[in-house]
């Protein structure tokens, strides 16, 4: 994307680079907000133990 960036800077193209520099603001935004999020469930997780997996659990017997 640097590369891009900078070819259009050099041809003049304005509305490229605005484009560009528009896109790179908004991936870094999008980039903050997904490391915060990592953060903030990282911090708020809950250990709920390990589900009953034995045979029995929550089923009924083929005769009833």
């Amino acid at each position: 994307m640097s590369d891009r960036l900078q070819e259009a800077r050099e041809q003049g193209w304005l509305g490229e680079v605005a484009a560009i520099e528009a896109t790179l603001a908004a991936t870094s935004q999008k980039l903050q907000a997904m490391r915060e999020l990592t953060i903030r469930s990282a911090s708020t997780s809950i250990h709920i133990g390990m589900p009953d997996v034995r045979p029995s659990a929550g089923r009924r017997s083929p005769g009833s």
